[in-house]
């Protein structure tokens, strides 16, 4: 938007760096879009990791990222401390102004229309009117200034929570990023969820562990102890002191597959996780706030230059061709695995397929090629004609 010559504010509540939780996994579509900002030599200098490595049942997979003509062959590793300072400096040296320490605490309402926000200034707890002509909400998973704007979530619809911390490991920089489709406790019984590992190649390792609403007595599982159980599962092999992690782990819960809704308003719009915009196959987030970003930022920018609020309204359907289909099918995804013994029984027989397991990884991560049919694609377009019948899946 800054570089199209528009009138930029960005309001951060916190001052960079600063953490959030995450797995801190950027995948080919992720790298993508940083590449697209203009920060592909930046990234450089953080961790590169060429692929999945899935495990299950005492068996493990290294499934490299699929070829496609669009997103590459590898991803990255960057903590969001990290990552996000780096794309709001980005912004920055667009022309953005970057209000810090800054919080939008209510809308400024003109005619049913947002037209700013009153910003309370957390370092002296002063609050001032901020205007504009559009407002972009990316307030995250909370989002309490979209709920002020009436979003919700659909609650019949998949939701997931995840909670991870870093430990040190001499395994630091590993070429695969890791999942584990069959997480265990101390006493070697399954339990809900699944767990991943990050090598972050700074010396540690992002560990975590994510659940799904589909899981029975979902709400009932401490996801701390959770964790704990699945540091304990992998010390060894990763090498690590599990009762010793680099610092006190944080959770969040995460809306999925474009759950929160309405979209977009005459004069604003809703993005990443404030929208639900996770993919339900994996928790993966980053690359959908910045893909709806871009989405967001073409429509502003054509309503700026035409005149016409109108605009905002290709929002919606944009979010629709992209992610609407794809979304309904990860969602059915979720239910069904929500089913430990189904659950079980998959990544048993997925384990020690690497073809099956190399078209699943393709269809999971959102890497279906558009330009030909292989075993895939045609999984995927099978699942879909199925989801079809289910209106409200």
């Amino acid at each position: 938007m800054a570089k199209h010559g528009h009138d930029v504010t960005i309001v951060e509540r916190k001052k960079f760096p600063r953490e959030k939780t995450c797995g801190d996994g950027l995948t080919p579509r992720a790298v993508k879009e940083l590449g697209d900002m203009g920060l592909s030599t930046q990234l450089e200098r953080f961790h590169r990791y060429e692929g999945l490595r899935a495990t299950a049942h005492g068996k493990e997979l290294e499934l490299q990222w699929p070829t496609h003509p669009i997103y590459p062959r590898y991803g990255y590793v960057v903590r969001r401390r990290e990552l996000d300072m780096m794309v709001a400096r980005n912004a920055q040296n667009a022309g953005a102004k970057l209000l810090e320490e800054h919080e939008a605490v209510a809308p400024i309402m003109e005619k049913g229309c947002v037209r700013g926000a009153m910003i309370t200034n957390k370092e002296n707890n002063t609050t001032v009117a901020l205007h504009a002509d559009y407002v972009v909400i990316a307030d995250g998973a909370n989002s309490r200034f979209g709920r002020s704007m009436g979003t919700s979530r659909e609650r019949a619809w998949p939701y997931g929570t995840a909670i991870r911390t870093y430990w040190q490991s001499p395994r630091h920089q590993e070429p695969w990023i890791e999942s584990a489709l069959d997480v265990k406790d101390r006493n070697g019984k399954s339990m809900p969820g699944y767990g991943w590992i990050f090598p972050v190649g700074d010396g540690t390792i992002n560990i975590g562990v994510g659940l799904l609403s589909t899981f029975k007595n979902f709400k009932d599982v401490n996801t701390s102890n959770l964790l704990d159980s699945y540091a304990h599962m992998v010390a060894d092999r990763w090498e690590i002191d599990p009762t010793k992690p680099e610092c006190k782990a944080t959770s969040g819960k995460i809306p999925m597959g474009g759950s929160v809704g309405p979209k977009v308003g005459p004069t604003h719009i809703v993005i990443g996780d404030a929208a639900g915009s996770v993919n339900p196959f994996n928790g993966e987030g980053i690359d959908y706030a910045y893909e709806t970003a871009h989405m967001a930022a073409d429509v502003i920018h054509d309503a700026l230059t035409s005149g016409d609020a109108m605009a905002l309204k290709r929002y919606e359907q944009l979010v629709e061709d992209e992610y609407g289909q794809y979304f309904k099918v990860a969602r059915l995804f979720a239910r069904i695995i929500g089913r430990p013994a189904l659950m079980r029984e998959l990544s048993r027989v997925g384990i020690h397929s690497r073809t099956l397991m190399e078209w699943v990884l393709r269809i999971m991560a959102n890497l279906l090629r558009p330009d030909e049919l292989g075993p895939a694609e045609a999984a995927y377009k099978a699942a879909a004609a199925i989801v079809r019948l289910y209106p409200n899946a």
